[in-house]
């Protein structure tokens, strides 16, 4: 059974105060209680609800911004609108196109950034057109993620239409570059030597109303290119053929790589897409294929990328030394893609915090890994989660993709509260 709150519906005793040692010292369950007790909070909460319709213009509006990977532009443009229409006056887009707006706390030294991608995996020219049927949103990108900076949204609005202070910073941030060859470069820039310096992180991104990702499923990613002289395929045969030599890689990388998949971490690879040559009847004069591996673990993952490696060497040299003449292939191997595994101890009093907040909302957390903007600072040791964008998402990443608005406040409701026991609830500006 879930749960909704409206000003009126008070769960808890709103004269509950605490002080900030008190609340230190409370279980994550307890400390959730205590937030949600507040009548400021209590407030916030029930403003959620009552902007449900807000919310869905918003979506729609987003929606049908384009933003494909490298094009987060125009989206970029109005989401820093709507943060600084929501009432935040320090509002910037930073040199790689994130949107950054700072809402500034009661005690300062530290900072914690309340995140969603901007980007969507759909090229330019896609038909991005909302339908709406009920409680059904169907467009490409609806779900992942332009619902997830609508939670963003959501949560600022409630904050300061509750007149809720927080002890740290808080960061409302719309990132580029989480999608495929995007590699993460909107987090990288955030927790790089020129970004502003965060101390905890959560991200909103996919899922199930009580999906909590604690930890980054890491990935490598190769674009190779065999290249040769090409030709004819009557007048010409003989010469090494950089189409051979790809086949050739890619069958010595699926027989030798179950000896690092078959055991230990889950660890996957997968050859997405090839492509070169100009006719049936032409001898190539180049080859590529575009390489995807993953793994929870670090050091799997660099045996696995040691086994492709290898294959696609030994494809070269089996190419090579097959021709009846001309000259030798050659090979050029470029990284394209890297998110490095995540796995530490450094987040889990915010996965507690996260855990207990669902739970007070009458939902079950379902700890996963995945890859998520996330892997960035939990790689670095800094606290990090991904929370769900709350309802239900279909369809991810095809044409037919749709969010259901299957209580979706609920994802609102715990990213709020989530937000406030990391950030420091400071009680309501102008209160004696």
């Amino acid at each position: 059974m879930t749960r909704q709150y409206f000003p009126q519906h008070l769960a808890l005793a709103a004269w509950l105060l605490v002080t900030a040692t008190a609340m230190a010292e409370m279980s994550p369950d307890e400390r959730i209680s205590a937030l949600a007790a507040e009548s400021a909070v209590q407030d916030a909460l029930g403003e959620i609800v009552l902007m449900e319709q807000e919310l869905h213009d918003d979506l729609i509006e987003l929606t049908e911004i384009p933003a494909p990977p490298f094009q987060e532009a125009l989206r970029a443009a109005r989401f820093a609108e709507l943060l600084t229409e929501a009432g935040l006056s320090d509002v910037t887009i930073d040199a790689v196109g994130n949107v950054v707006g700072r809402r500034p706390g009661t005690v300062g030294g530290r900072t914690v950034a309340y995140v969603a991608h901007l980007d969507t995996v759909f090229p330019e020219g896609t038909d991005v057109t909302v339908e709406v049927e009920g409680n059904v949103y169907t467009a490409p990108g609806v779900g992942d993620n332009t619902r997830g900076l609508v939670v963003v949204l959501g949560v600022l609005r409630a904050l300061q239409r509750s007149a809720i202070e927080t002890e740290a910073d808080v960061l409302f941030i719309g990132n580029v570059g989480e999608e495929g060859l995007g590699d993460l470069r909107g987090v990288k820039y955030l927790f790089s030597d020129a970004g502003p310096q965060i101390d905890s992180m959560i991200a909103v991104d996919g899922g199930t109303p009580g999906r909590i990702v604690y930890a980054g499923v890491g990935s490598h990613r190769y674009r190779v290119t065999y290249q040769g002289p090409g030709g004819h395929s009557w007048g010409a045969f003989g010469i090494a053929n950089p189409h051979h030599a790809l086949g050739r890689a890619i069958s010595i990388f699926v027989e030798t790589a179950p000896a690092v998949t078959s055991s230990g971490e889950k660890t996957t690879y997968n050859v997405g897409r090839i492509g070169g040559g100009t006719s049936i009847n032409s001898v190539p004069f180049e080859s590529w294929m575009e390489v995807d591996m993953r793994s929870g673990s670090q050091q799997k993952l660099d045996e696995i990328d040691a086994v492709f490696q290898e294959a696609v060497m030994l494809g070269l040299d089996a190419e090579n030394a097959a021709r009846l003449e001309g000259p030798p292939l050659t090979v050029d191997v470029e990284r394209v893609g890297k998110r490095p595994a995540a796995m530490n101890d450094s987040n889990a009093g915010l996965v507690e915090i996260a855990s207990a907040a669902l739970r007070h909302l009458g939902q079950e957390p379902e700890l996963e890994i995945s890859s998520t903007d996330a892997n960035i600072p939990i790689s670095l040791g800094i606290p990090a989660i991904t929370m769900s964008r709350g309802g239900i998402s279909k369809d991810a990443h095809s044409p037919d993709e749709s969010w259901h608005n299957v209580d979706g406040h609920i994802g609102i409701q715990a990213g709020l509260l989530t937000l406030l026991a990391d950030a420091g609830f400071a009680g309501v500006a102008g209160a004696d």
